[in-house]
């Protein structure tokens, strides 16, 4: 059984973000003094005592109104308890009863799912019994006085709360491949979110910056887990003003440093774009594995030569990521999607495979046998003694030299390319690290020092 989910429901700028962060024990949701922020349903996870349960941050629901964004933001929250194990409504203490917590109290009676009201904005312990003492009159039980900001209440929350919650016994601990689809603004990457999943998980729209907050989402697919994670679009730094999209975007960056793998979204009607590019070098700079996904490839007019000149177009413009998988989809209509998540299992495997110490020397002296390091005009020569690998996800060796700067950039990645010909490595960056002399002498003391203190 998965981790039991928890939605959060409520009308705009009631603080659910705030309560969603106390609850989930980190600051993932995007909290802004402006109604709307949350647009998509987020998903965080949370515990208390022995259970475990996903906390689900919900738009802001508002009845009476069907401009912009409102129709699917109440679809997103309507998604949310069909999946619940039980709800919990946000109202501002501060404010009082309105006509929007009365018809959201209304709506909730009418589902399946416990709901627990919970006032905040109760910061004053004296005033937040009598604050939380108007709302019995929305029939949905005791009222819970909470301050999202502090945190006070929040226990005798979670205490009745745990009640609907299946034991801890009960809920599988699931190895989980975390995906994040990242890319500029309306290159589809919330509809290969809801292709993946097979709902309109997340608002899909013309209008730039719909997708403000990283959107998670679990998809079983045979023995496979996957954490899909959507996130806002990117934009050249000076384009971005601080607000709701700067927050986003910071958002999309923690979703890549927290990932297995990223998928680049690229629009193949535009091409690699210069912010393309410079997404690509933080994914690398990161070590991240990646699978380049080419999308809206059924809109491009082409014959049988067109893939071909495309992908040598996209290799020459991303050619410090060409180890990185590409493949051609339509979101639109389904065309190669299914092999994304298949070459996810595969880019996976790389990112966290490990080799043996003896593989990594042969490796090293089959390359020093066909092209052996460079030497000086002072008859000084590069030497590689030998190599191990010290870590993964990425792949990372430390190889140990008689001096680093003897061998030079053009040699060390010929020792690149020669790990990627003989271990593959497809999907993941690699990283060298090269040691010398001098450099383990200083580590030694380095660590001496350390021991005697």
């Amino acid at each position: 059984m998965p981790l039991p989910i928890v939605a959060i429901i409520g009308r705009p700028n009631v603080g659910k973000s705030t309560l969603v962060n106390r609850l989930a024990g980190d600051q993932s949701a995007i909290v802004h003094d402006q109604p709307g922020m949350t647009r998509d349903r987020t998903y965080r996870p949370a515990f208390w005592c022995d259970r475990q349960f996903t906390v689900v941050d919900t738009g802001g629901l508002v009845f009476d109104d069907d401009t912009e964004f409102l129709p699917y933001i109440r679809e997103q929250a309507e998604a949310a308890l069909v999946e619940a194990k039980a709800a919990i409504l946000v109202v501002d203490g501060q404010a009082g009863p309105t006509d929007a917590d009365r018809d959201i109290a209304q709506w909730l009676r009418r589902q399946k799912v416990p709901v627990l009201l919970t006032v905040n904005k109760c910061e004053s312990p004296d005033q937040g019994l009598a604050q939380a003492a108007q709302f019995w009159e929305l029939g949905l039980g005791e009222p819970y006085p909470v301050s999202g900001i502090h945190g006070s209440g929040t226990g005798d929350l979670l205490d009745a709360l745990i009640e609907y919650l299946p034991p801890a016994d009960e809920i599988e601990d699931d190895d989980e491949i975390r995906v994040a689809i990242v890319g500029r603004p309306n290159v589809g990457k919330s509809s290969l979110l809801n292709a993946f999943v097979g709902e309109n998980r997340a608002i899909v729209s013309a209008v730039s910056g719909t997708t403000r907050d990283a959107i998670d989402m679990v998809v079983e697919r045979g023995e496979h887990r996957y954490r899909l994670i959507d996130t806002a679009g990117i934009r050249k730094k000076k384009q971005v003003e601080y607000g709701p999209e700067f927050f986003g975007i910071n958002r999309a960056f923690k979703a890549i440093r927290r990932a297995d793998v990223v998928l680049l979204v690229v629009d193949a009607l535009d091409g690699v774009t210069e912010q393309d590019q410079k997404l690509a070098g933080r994914i690398a700079e990161d070590g991240r594995a990646c699978i380049v996904v080419i999308n809206k490839w059924d809109a491009v007019e082409k014959d049988d030569r067109t893939i071909y000149t495309v992908d040598r177009e996209i290799v020459a413009r991303l050619h410090f990521m060409d180890w990185a998988e590409r493949i051609f989809v339509s979101a639109h209509t389904g065309q190669r999607l299914p092999k994304i998540l298949d070459q996810v299992n595969v880019v996976v495997e790389q990112h966290r495979r490990r080799v043996s110490t003896s593989v990594v020397n042969e490796v090293l002296e089959d390359a020093a046998r066909w092209h052996t390091p460079p030497t000086t005009r002072q008859g000084r020569q590069g030497k590689i003694y030998y190599g191990t690998q010290v870590t993964s996800q990425p792949p990372t060796f430390a190889l140990f030299v008689n001096d680093p700067k003897l061998l030079g950039d053009n040699y060390r990645r010929y020792v690149e390319r020669q790990f990627r010909q003989h271990l593959g490595f497809e999907g993941t960056p690699i990283r060298l690290l090269w040691r010398g002399k001098k450099t383990r002498e200083m580590e030694r003391q380095t660590a001496n020092r350390a021991t005697k203190v």
